[in-house]
């Protein structure tokens, strides 16, 4: 998957851009996330009760289930002494128990597994595991063959549909990682595709697990407007923090110092948003891949301080910039001049 930028001037009160897009389909931008924000929740984890049976033996201590010792009911059925642990199911290594479970037992709350259901969307004839970047493809190569064929296929669709159809991208990720779950790539693109389909709390814990399997922080800026989009911006701030910005490459200190503008404006401070996007990356002359959501991030911050005429005028700069770059295949640097027309020529 090849990287690429691509950023909309949008005035709509906070920087932001499309992070839609990762090694899939093109290195996401920094900015902010769109409106709807996921339920948080989680289901509580409980500690078996004081008293429950080992796990795996008797509660007796005499080598045999209570039920098959005095007091069983006739034909061999138990008379209400099975082992059970707190969740009510049979203690585990009590096969006896378990075999004549009733059927409500077994699956009291109607869930038959604990991973929810997923139909592996359909791939056209004409995808190619070659479309997948090679970096990428690299990854896969401690899959079996036909696994990493069909990984890379997945992937291949979730680049395709990442801006056009986000939820069915999300689907071919979710394919993707329940195949190769132990790949960066793979936790990565789930990671992005999560984050377009606003489901923050998945994003960022996709992209935690990236991090531990690649020890790369690339994708700090995307995790840093998950958790604005979780609505935590103190929190945002602390993660962005919490990595030198000087270890990073370039783009991603620019998407990082967006991403913190952010959220310096989520908590109702445009004077330090603005300051976290003066950095030296901030050049009207000259156009990088990064720099038509940079002017636009700070034009929205100037436009959020009421200094309107400056605030157009970087609107401007990023329109020009993004025009430049989309004219342009071979560089992701364009030299901008800008040239005062005399009254009669306007």
């Amino acid at each position: 998957m090849s990287d690429s930028t691509g950023n909309e001037s949008r005035r709509d009160g906070r920087p932001h851009g499309d992070r839609s897009a990762g090694r899939a389909g093109g290195r996401p931008t920094g900015g902010r996330p769109g409106a709807g924000k996921p339920n948080e929740g989680r289901p509580a984890r409980g500690k078996p009760a004081e008293g429950a049976p080992a796990r795996g033996k008797p509660a007796d201590g005499a080598g045999r289930p209570p039920w098959k010792r005095d007091g069983a009911a006739a034909g061999g059925k138990p008379d209400e002494k099975r082992l059970w642990t707190k969740g009510g199911a049979p203690a585990r290594g009590d096969r006896d128990a378990r075999e004549r479970e009733l059927p409500e037992d077994r699956d009291p709350f109607g869930t038959r597994s604990v991973r929810s259901r997923h139909d592996d969307p359909d791939i056209p004839d004409d995808v190619s595991p070659k479309e997948l970047d090679r970096i990428a493809l690299n990854e896969l190569k401690t899959l079996s063959k036909e696994n990493a064929e069909g990984v890379a296929k997945h992937l291949v669709m979730a680049a395709r549909l990442i801006e056009s159809d986000s939820a069915l991208a999300h689907q071919h990720a979710i394919s993707a990682a329940r195949r190769a779950g132990r790949i960066g790539v793979v936790r990565e693109t789930l990671a992005i595709t999560a984050y377009a389909i606003g489901d923050y709390a998945l994003a960022l814990r996709e992209l935690r697990t990236y991090r531990r399997i690649t020890g790369r922080d690339d994708q700090l800026p995307m995790m840093v407007d998950s958790e604005r989009g979780l609505g935590r911006p103190e929190r945002a701030l602390e993660l962005g923090r919490s990595v030198a910005r000087a270890s990073l490459p370039v783009p991603v200190q620019v998407e990082l110092a967006i991403a913190m503008s952010g959220a310096r404006l989520d908590l109702g401070h445009p004077d330090a948003a603005l300051a976290e996007l003066e950095i030296a990356q901030l050049d009207p002359s000259t156009a990088y891949s990064y720099s038509p959501g940079l002017f636009d991030a700070y034009a929205t911050v100037l436009e959020e301080l009421g200094r309107t005429a400056e605030a157009e005028e970087w609107y401007a700069r990023a329109e020009v910039a993004a025009d430049a770059l989309d004219g342009d295949d071979e560089d992701d640097m364009i030299e901008v001049v800008e040239e005062e027309l005399d009254g009669d020529e306007r």
